[in-house]
């Protein structure tokens, strides 16, 4: 039976859960819970959706008991067994992250909202076999952007985003990462009024056309 999984910000503690349920329309199983947080040492608080990645789940949470700045983790679907790949110690490494990975050839790429070289945030990679952290790009809240919340999006190799501050006004960005350089491009700043504020929503890509979600 196909399966759904995801992961939520609640629980026997109110820690997180991941599930698992049945895709079938009509299907009367019940939930499946495959592991809840509970200890701070395995993480707490997952607010993003898993990827799956050759039959294993990954995902990240917002907070992660060693230096309660967050953890990416992942979940054998079968056994429910966690294991925390990497904690966060919310200095240069980053911290807090909201987002969702992505999988770009073997590596696990997202965002934390906090931490870094200004605390405003980063770009990541974590390798899933050594879980060795790689901080691709240190956001200084400037016309850089500050404070990504949203997930990241690969196309042909470069990596896009949204920043919810930052930019020319402190409304937000655009942007675009080369994972291989570390270096960033702003696409575009909003400015606010009929442009929109703080996106905090990932991109798509549309035939080479990047769209996302801002306030107005």
């Amino acid at each position: 039976m196909n399966c759904l999984f995801i992961s939520l910000c609640a629980g026997v503690v109110g820690c997180g859960l991941a599930l698992q349920f049945p895709a079938a329309a009509n299907a009367r199983s019940k939930e499946t819970v495959l592991h809840s947080f509970h200890s701070g040492g395995d993480g707490l608080y997952p607010e993003a959706g898993l990827i799956d990645v050759s039959g294993t789940l990954y995902g990240t949470t917002e907070v992660c008991g060693t230096h309660d700045f967050g953890a990416v983790f992942s979940v054998n679907p079968a056994t429910g067994a966690e294991t925390v790949l990497y904690c966060f110690a919310g200095g240069t490494d980053g911290a807090n992250p909201f987002a969702g990975l992505i999988d770009v050839k073997g590596k696990l790429y997202g965002t934390t909202a906090n931490g870094g070289n200004s605390n405003e945030g980063t770009v990541f990679s974590v390798d899933p076999t050594s879980g060795a952290e790689t901080v691709l790009y240190s956001f200084s809240g400037g016309t850089d952007g500050g404070i990504p919340v949203a997930s990241l999006i690969d196309v042909k190799g470069t990596l896009y985003g949204t920043t919810k501050a930052g930019g020319t006004v402190g409304a937000g960005t655009a942007f675009s990462l080369d994972a291989a350089t570390g270096v960033e491009t702003v696409l575009h700043s909003f400015a606010g009024g009929s442009d929109g504020t703080y996106p905090v929503a990932s991109l798509i890509d549309v035939k080479g056309a990047r769209s996302t979600v801002r306030r107005r």
